[in-house]
């Protein structure tokens, strides 16, 4: 069991590591483009700092989750602070939906009155951002798998990259063609960027929260199972949820036959419930409850609903 816990911390403690550089990476890229903005009027680089700014605090959310969850669970908090990351995830898709609501009202009025904006100086800004996101996409490319908030953050760098791609596209537009409405097009490209996957994120977070079983767990089918099981009658309060990534949980009220309480199938039982949640499905569950019940147990549960 030990040698399991310090794989995880050593884990942890690399991810976080990561977030930090990133995070590092996004906030001096997100305060040059602010200046940027200043010098240019641009609003594809104001709406690419707003993305870095969501992208910068959306980074210290998942550090602060990924430093929580390394605490160890106590008597009060027994999972320690593993749902911290999904409430992180929620409030960062929260503060994406607004900024992405932002850029594209002030894009569609640009549009109707484009202003001034100074293009070859908004190219250099748009390279030092490509830049910037090109160094933290490769130090997050191998953690991405690990869990919402590594996905999280590394989404959200090569989103703010291909933000970047696009206000370097608008810069040389503008800069050769005196076209300044490229910069409003650009600044709801980058808007149109921000929304779907914010949705995505939240219906996510949303979904853990909510305590749905978790995708990719068919209810139906676990049940199926656990009615094959020799000696199986019933499987009644049947629920499966997630506590953070990676940590699905299962519960249910098993009932059997009578003679198996007496007869030491009951632990038979038992183990190969635990065996068949764990290894027979997609999503494996490593915690699981289930309380046996002999068959008269349920019949007087019957008679007393």
């Amino acid at each position: 069991m030990s040698g399991h816990d310090h794989s995880h911390g050593a884990d942890a403690g690399s991810q976080r590591g990561k977030l930090v550089i990133v995070f590092a990476i996004t906030a001096a890229v997100m305060v040059a483009e602010v200046v940027g903005t200043f010098l240019t009027g641009s609003l594809a680089l104001l709406a690419d700092a707003g993305h870095m700014f969501t992208d910068a605090a959306g980074l210290l959310i998942a550090l602060i989750a990924a430093s929580l969850a390394l605490k160890p669970a106590t008597l009060k908090r027994t999972w320690g602070y593993k749902r911290a990351e999904i409430v992180a995830a929620a409030g960062q898709a929260a503060l994406l939906l607004g900024v992405g609501g932002f850029v594209l009202v002030e894009g569609i009025r640009r549009l109707l009155e484009p202003p001034e904006v100074g293009g070859s100086t908004m190219l250099w800004f748009g390279v030092v951002g490509l830049a910037g996101n090109a160094i933290g996409l490769l130090v997050l490319a191998s953690g991405r798998h690990h869990n919402f908030n590594m996905r999280a953050a590394f989404l959200e760098v090569l989103n703010d990259a291909l933000g970047s791609v696009a206000v370097i596209a608008a810069a040389i537009i503008i800069t050769l063609t005196g076209w300044t409405r490229a910069d409003a097009v650009v600044s709801l490209l980058i808007g149109a960027l921000i929304i779907p996957r914010t949705l995505r994120l939240l219906r996510d977070t949303v979904n853990v929260l909510m305590e749905n079983a978790p995708a990719g767990l068919d209810l139906g089918e676990v049940r199926e199972h656990i009615l094959a099981l020799p000696h199986v009658i019933d499987v009644h309060d049947l629920h499966a949820s997630l506590v953070a990534s990676g940590t699905p949980v299962l519960s249910a009220h098993v009932t059997v036959q009578d003679t198996c309480m007496k007869d030491g199938h009951a632990a038979t039982i038992l183990a190969d419930l635990q065996r068949c949640v764990a290894e027979h499905f997609e999503v494996s569950i490593e915690h699981s409850t289930f309380q046996i019940e002999p068959a008269a147990h349920r019949d007087q549960e019957t008679m007393h609903h």
